[in-house]
This record gives C-alpha cells, structure tokens and sequence, in this order.
C-alpha cells in the first residue's frame, strides 16, 4: 500500500471516530433498566429504603422501576427486597431459582448476588431490609456501579444503639430550677426546624442507630393537657399546637428510618405553674410522696401515652427525690408504670411501649425486682464512665452493678454520658472507643449503646467553636457518631482493617493520601488517650462539676478530698492505680507502688501529645478539601499537647510539694518552684491556642460547676479567665518559699471565730447545745463532743432526735431576720445511716444553698462516730423550711450570711498537716 493511499485511509478512520464522538453526544444513550421487586412495600421502612436505592441506581445512570413481586420472571438488572419471614419470598426464590439460607437476627440482612441472576436483599425485619438497602447504596456510592456478584450477611450486636439530645440550656432560665425547661420556641428554636431534624435522623439512619433520646426535667407540661389540671400546661396554646405538630412529625420520621424515640424526665418534678397553684417547690428532693403530685404525674404519663403510644420513656428516679429507699419502689410502681397502663388500657393498646430505668440515684435492681411482675418491656441504663470517657477496663463495685443489672434478664444499656473531660476540643480516637464497646460487652455484659453528644451538650445544636456562623454538632463531630455506631453494629473488627477503614474515611473527608490520612488519624487516636488518663489518674471527680480542659488548682492536687473528692472515679472508673496523695506517701516510706501512677500518666500524657503534635503536622501540607475543619482540628492537637504538658509539670511540682508535708525541708519545695513555672508556661500555649478558637471551653454554666472555679453566672468558662488564677497561685508559692526560708511565721492563719445569729424556730429542733467539748449533740443518746474546730464555738447547736433522723429524716422550719448561714455537719461515712454529702453526680439540687462544698473538713469529733466535716447553707431574711435526707447530722448552728468562711482543714482527725496556705 503506497504512502498516500494510507494517508486516506487514516484521515477517514480519524473523521469517523470524530463523528461517532459527536453523535454520541448529540444522541442519547438509551439508559440501562434496574427493576425492584418489593415483596411488601407497605412498610414505611422499606418504602424509605427501597426510594433511597433508587435514588441511588438513578444517579448512576440506571432507569429504575419498582414492582410488586408477580409470577412473572423480570428480565435485566432485577432486585428482589423482602423480609424473611414474608410468604412471597419463597415463591420468588422459585421462580429465579435463587437460594437465600441465611439465618438473621433482629435487624440482620443480607444481600447475595450471583452472575447472571437477581439481586436479593433479605431482612430478618423491616429495619434488616432498611438497612440492607441503605449498604447497597454506600457500595454504590463508593464503587459507581452494582455489583455483579455479592454475598455479605450482618447484624447488629447491640439492641438498641441510640444518640441522645437534651432540651436543655447552659444556664438556668430565671425563676426556674436545673432541668427546668419548657418546650418553647425561644428557648429551643431549633427544636421545631424540621430541615434540621431531617439532617439529624438521615445521620442516625446511615449510621444504623435505631434509639433518640430526648432528655428534658418534665416535658408533659409541654406536649399534654389535663382536663383535671388545666393549669398544669407550661406553654401558651399556639406554642402547645407547635409542639404536637413538631413531635407528631419527628416520630413519623424518625420510624420511617428504624428510629425508635424515647422521651426522658426526671423524677419527681412538677410544672411551676401547678407548683404554685398548690404552693409546692417544683422539685424537692426530701418531699415525700404527695398523692396529689403522684395524681397529676400518673395521668401526664397516661396521657402521653395515650397520644404517642410508640414512643419509649425513660426514667430518672434519683437526683430529684431521695435516691435510694422505698419511695422509689413506690413511684416506679405505683405511678408511673400505672400511667402507662391506663394510657394502654384508653386506646385499647395490649403493645407495651419499653421503659428505660436509669440506676442513677437508685436501687435499680430492687426496683426492676418489684417492677417485673407488672410489666415485662423494661430495659436498664447505666453511666459508662460516669460524665466521662475515662477507660475501657472499669472495674469494682459499679462494673458489679452494671453486670447485676445485665444478669436481671432484661437488656441493659450502657450510657456514654456528657463527657465532661473532653469537651470542647474535638475527640474521636476509633481505638479506644472500639475498646471501650469491647468493656461494655465483656465486663459489663452490656448489650446496648445511649450516646451523648460529644461536647456541648448543654449548648445544643451547636459547638463551642469561634466562627462567623456557628458549627453544628452534627457537622464537626461526624467522626464521634460514626465511630460508636460503627463498634455497636460490630465491635470484633480488626485492629489492622480499621486503621486502613478510618484512613479512606479521613482521606475522602480531607482530601488526602491515604498514608497522610493515616497520620491524622494517628493523631487522633494519641489525643485519644490524654483526657481519659488526666482524668482518672488526678481528677476530683468524673462528673461535669468538673471542666478538665481548664486545668486544676494546686490545693485540689495535694488535697482533693476538701473539694469533694469523688472516689468512685479511682475504684470503678480508672486501672488499678495510685492518685497523688498516694503517691507522695508511699515515695516518702519507701513502699511499692501500684498499677498506673501519677508519674507515669505524667510521662505518658507528654509523649501522646509530642506525638500527636508530629503526625498531625506530617499531613498538614497535603490537605485539598475542607482546609478550614482541618486547621481546627491541628490547632485542637496542639490544645491538648499544651494540656497535657501543663498538668505533668503541674502534678510533678504537687508531689515535691507533697513530700514537704513529711519532710518539713524548703528544698522540697523549691524543687517544685520551676515545675509550677512550667506548668503556668503551658497554660499560657493553652490560652494562645484557645484564644481565638473558642467561645467556651464548658457548656454547662450554672453554680454547680466547681472545678477548677465556681462557675456562677457564666464565670470562668474561658482559659483567659484561669490564667489569672495559675499565675496568683505562682507568685503565692513563691512568696510562701521566700517566708520559709527567712523563717517567718506562714503557718495557717488565726482561725476567726463565727458570730452566732438567733433566729425563731417554728418547727423541727427539739433543743440547742454549745459547741463546746462535752456538750450532747442528740436528744435520744448521750453521744458528746470531744474536740471541735474553734471557729464554731460560738455557735448554738440545734438538737435533734438521731432516729428519728435515720428514719424520717431532719427538717428545720425558721425565721431569720437577717441573712444567714446555717451549719450542717455531716459524717464521714458512706454509711447510710449517716446523712450523705451533697453530692452534685448525683443530685442537681447539691448547691440550690451553696451547699456542696465543705467548708471545714474534720471540724467536729464525737466518740464513736466518724469525724465530721461541715457544710454551710445560705438563706435570705425570711420564714423557710429546710428538709434534707434520712440518717444522722449535725446542726451546728446559724451564723451571719456576709461572714466569709475561709476553706480549711481543722485537722481533728489525726490527719497529716495542711498545706494548702502555701498557695492561698
């Protein structure tokens, strides 16, 4: 063939290719079809799942038809979608000749696919089939395309795996109590955005979570009427009409996506409006069981259940009335539990809705024990951590209570609650949360997930971030839902797949390598482990009372018990292990020590955080898509480095100044001076970071907020505000240091005594007493001081009769004319026939008084009885009746309200010297 002949040839087979380019892309191509089979398309479930598939087909190029399944064989891509144990199923088996032997439990599907033949998606129930539609659909998604042979089968470990939302605020609405919120637009305008709740409940359904928990102090008041207590709604009628429509809406919803909603309230809490009709406190934890209170709670519930039949309930017994006794029994059997019978029993329902009964506050095993027999659809929850994250090996008495409630028969639920040590810096280290739904499984033989948000909680929709427009929750934390999620559905998944699952996750969401990818999520999971370790190896306590990320007073690490030192949080909540106090003594007497340190957790937080620090940086320069969300991400890597820093050197100056305390050697306490420097140089990084990166660093901002400060009216909720603090503390240290050495008087100044107030009592005492050595406390034994704290002598004491104390508890009716502090003084002994401690973990009302703290630890003693430590109660000018809980206190006596009284160890009960004057 000669040159020009092929020179024709060539530009002829180019101008056809040309035009068959051209003319494809003028003409159509006619689309490919996707037939599904439904066998019963009725079921809103499916219905949801089948359209989201087809949706999906659709975006990929396919024409999509949904039939009904016939006698009749459907040619091309076919999709047969049914639940098992539907009759239809077999006779579709037959006619494609398709074979489907899986067994499936509640919510399993599976989706099998051989060439040439139909597509079968096959769920144990509607929500298997949802759920079998919605993992066709990510494959579709990841790969493009459907696939031409598959065979997968899964179900879910967990029963329910539920997220949870509060409708609550940062702070109190004015008039009202903790948990007191009605369901308003103006408290709660995203309650009603139905785009918003949209967003919410598809998450949850992409995730496979099958529970929302809606949590609120009394929300019948808000979505109920009574026609016997009309004056019992909190809420005008056009807000009233927003709320059934907004609840009717998320229910219908949320069902269409295996949601099942559960509505939470606290107990016993009355509406204000019906409080004050009938001259009652919404909420009084000493109040016994009043029928008319009992009346109205029994027909809200009846008719709640009566207008939404479908939705759960869960019960919080403790906080708002006394946490463990018979009246709980009671109110468990005998109100609430009848007021879902008599909602049933209206609507002719024999279906019973499940209840959640919360062990917080209560005997929860004698409580379901009683309630078996009246009502089989009953679950159980308990606090994972307390309101933390700390550890994924928990141990002690409440791993046996949580096993105790597993082993009733029922399903119990583990409760991921607040996370007050994480917030707000974000957290999602897929390591030890799969460990962590590992414990649930193995320790606490748990078999179901309630989550809470990951920070912010209090502040809900929203993060605590600084931006132009607020960040969702739902938006920044994706990475916190979808691990938990992730681990509920399947928690034996392996160690190497999930690095390299997580990994593809980061690089679609940062636009990166995968191998860079996988240094942020290195990064991730070594922040992971700092809170958690901080935490339960130095904290006071695991429950939101405490801001971690704001850091700790000195005085709080070398003596947490005056701060109300939660000790839970080491028995139950931590590895087996020393806090610092420990620590300081057996260094001093040359004793082993045990399990995890405060000197290794020191180390170790450290090198997370230089870790952390250097795989985040690694990945840094190779981020293409959402540069914004990543900056904040590093810049929160860099946050906690800077924590973990500045408590190490902080927790090593606390133990040279610990060994003062036996050594009585300046030297001791000079060692600590440059560590104290550091740790203030630490925090001083922690504010540059959080400066301009944060609105807030706790969302809970009322008075029971405690540690580091007291967070009255939205104070110190802000790093700028403690470094202040950090830096008084530095120069108090070093001016304590300098007064030692020139031998300068620095011990613990003249306690001042406190000036006795008379007021008139008009119930409850039955004769007073001196403070003073000798003098009987009690009117029904001859139980008499051996030692007091001077600053109390002053004092006129209240008698009482001690058993009638442990039986009905202590009440005091008086008037004062003036302002007044009133003196209680409670055992040290976690004997319940000892009035407890207020104790804000488990009781809101802890600090209505200004009560929680002690005020005077050791300040009385009384042969035979624990030592005492003192609490101080405030009261305006005015008639007011003070009840608290069963067993033995002491009324120590009133005082004048504008005295101060200085925190203090009077050191009675054969205790060590104090030292907290060096810093104060």
């Amino acid at each position: 063939m000669n040159k020009f002949l092929k020179y024709i040839i060539l530009n002829l087979l180019i101008s056809c290719s040309f035009s068959a380019i051209t003319f494809a892309e003028i003409i159509p191509q006619k689309k490919r079809l996707a037939t599904i089979l439904v066998t019963d398309a009725s079921q809103i479930r499916i219905k949801f799942g089948v359209e989201k598939l087809r949706s999906a087909l659709i975006t990929i190029g396919y024409e999509v038809k949904i039939k009904p399944v016939s006698k009749t064989k459907e040619i091309g891509n076919v999709i047969v979608i049914s639940t098992l144990s539907d009759e239809k199923l077999q006779n579709i088996l037959s006619l494609y000749n398709l074979d489907n032997k899986k067994d499936l439990g509640k919510e399993g599907f599976s989706i099998s696919k051989a060439i040439n033949k139909p597509m079968l998606i096959v769920g144990k129930d509607a929500s298997g089939v949802l759920y079998g539609c919605l993992e066709l659909v990510n494959q579709i998604k990841e790969t493009g395309k459907l696939s031409e042979e598959i065979n997968i089968s899964e179900q879910p470990e967990m029963v329910l795996r539920g997220t949870c939302i509060g409708l609550q605020k940062p702070t109190l609405l004015p008039g009202r109590g903790t948990y007191e919120y009605p369901y308003t637009p103006e408290s709660f305008p995203w309650f009603y955005d139905k785009a918003m709740w949209i967003q919410y409940l598809d998450m949850m359904v992409e995730n496979r979570y099958n529970s929302l928990y809606l949590w609120n102090g009394h929300p019948f008041s808000s979505l109920v009427k009574l026609k016997e207590y009309p004056y019992a709604v909190e809420v005008d009628d056009e807000t009233f009409k927003k709320n059934e429509d907004i609840f009717r809406f998320l229910t219908q919803e949320a069902d269409k996506r295996g949601i099942w909603v559960i509505q939470m309230f606290y107990n016993i809490i009355i509406p204000k409006p019906f409080a004050e009709k009938h001259n009652l406190e919404t909420q009084d934890r000493n109040r016994p069981i009043i029928p008319i209170i009992a009346d109205y709670t029994r027909k809200s519930i009846a008719a709640f259940v009566e207008k939404y039949p479908n939705v759960g309930l869960l019960i919080t017994l403790g906080e708002a009335m006394e946490g463990v006794g018979q009246d709980d029994v009671d109110w468990f059997t005998k109100t609430i539990i009848p007021g879902v019978q008599d909602g049933l029993k209206a609507i002719g329902q024999t279906t019973e809705p499940p209840i959640v009964l919360r062990a917080h506050d209560t005997d929860a095993p004698r409580v379901m024990k009683e309630a078996l027999p009246l009502y089989k659809n009953l679950f159980t929850m308990a606090k994972f951590n307390g309101e933390a994250l700390t550890t994924y090996t928990p141990r002690g008495s409440w791993a046996e209570l949580h096993r105790k409630l597993s082993r009733i028969g029922t399903v119990h639920v583990e409760n991921v609650h607040i996370l007050a040590n994480l917030e707000p810096f974000r957290y999602s280290s897929p390591d030890f949360i799969q460990k962590s739904v590992l414990a649930m499984h193995s320790v606490y033989e748990a078999n179901a997930l309630h989550l809470y948000p990951q920070a912010s909680y209090w502040d809900w929709p929203f993060t605590a971030d600084k931006a132009d427009k607020r960040l969702l929750q739902i938006d920044r934390d994706w990475m916190w839902y979808k691990t938990w999620a992730r681990y509920a559905w399947n928690s034996n998944r392996k160690r190497e797949n999930e690095v390299n699952y997580w990994g593809k996750e980061l690089a679609k969401k940062y636009g990166l390598p995968q191998e860079k990818a996988k240094n942020v999520l290195a990064a991730m999971e070594e922040t992971g482990e700092i809170s958690p370790k901080l935490l339960r190896r130095y904290g006071i306590t695991d429950g939101n009372r405490q801001t971690l990320t704001l850091g700790m007073l000195m005085t709080q690490f070398i003596n947490p018990f005056r701060y109300g030192l939660f000790t839970m949080l080491y028995e139950s909540e931590a590895p087996e292990g020393e806090m610092i106090i420990e620590y300081a003594e057996k260094e001093w007497k040359n004793e082993k020590h045990i399990g995890e340190t405060p000197v290794r957790v020191a180390d170790e937080v450290v090198a997370h955080g230089k870790k952390a620090v250097e795989a985040i940086d690694k990945a840094s320069k190779f981020v293409t898509k959402d540069k914004t969300e990543f900056a904040r991400l590093k810049n929160d890597t860099y946050c906690y480095n800077a924590m973990a820093n500045f408590y190490a050197e902080k927790v090593r100056a606390s133990l040279s100044v610990l060994r003062y305390k036996y050594s009585n050697d300046v030297k001791d306490l000079e060692k600590a001076l440059p560590l104290l420097q550091s740790s203030v140089n630490h925090f001083t990084d922690l504010v540059k970071y959080t400066k301009n990166a944060y609105l807030y660093a706790n969302s809970m901002q009322t008075k029971q907020r405690k540690i580091p400060m007291r967070g009255v009216d939205a104070t110190f909720i802000h790093w700028e505000e403690m470094l202040p603090v950090y830096q008084k503390e530095l120069v108090r240290f070093k001016f304590s240091i300098d007064s030692l050495k020139s031998q300068k008087n620095v011990s613990v100044k003249q306690a001042t005594l406190f000036e006795n107030v008379e007021v008139k009592i008009s119930a409850g005492s039955e004769g007073f007493y001196q403070n003073e050595k000798g003098q009987e406390v009690f009117t029904d034994t001859l139980s008499a001081i051996s030692d007091l704290a001077v600053q109390l002598k002053q004092l006129k004491g209240l008698k009482f009769n001690r058993e009638k104390q442990q039986i009905v508890g202590t009440s005091l009716t008086f008037t004062t004319t003036e302002s007044v502090k009133l003196l209680v003084g409670f055992f040290n002994d976690k004997n319940r026939k000892f009035l407890q401690a207020p104790e804000l973990e488990t009781d809101a009302s802890a600090n209505d008084y200004g009560q929680s703290e002690i005020k005077i630890s050791n300040a009385v003693l009384i042969a035979g009885f624990p030592a005492v430590n003192i609490h101080a109660y405030s009261f305006k000018p005015g008639t007011h009746t003070l009840n608290v809980g069963k067993g033995a206190c002491l009324v120590v006596g009133f005082m004048k309200g504008n005295q101060e009284i200085p925190i203090s160890d009077a050191g009675l009960a054969g205790n060590k010297k104090n030292i907290d004057w060096l810093f104060e």
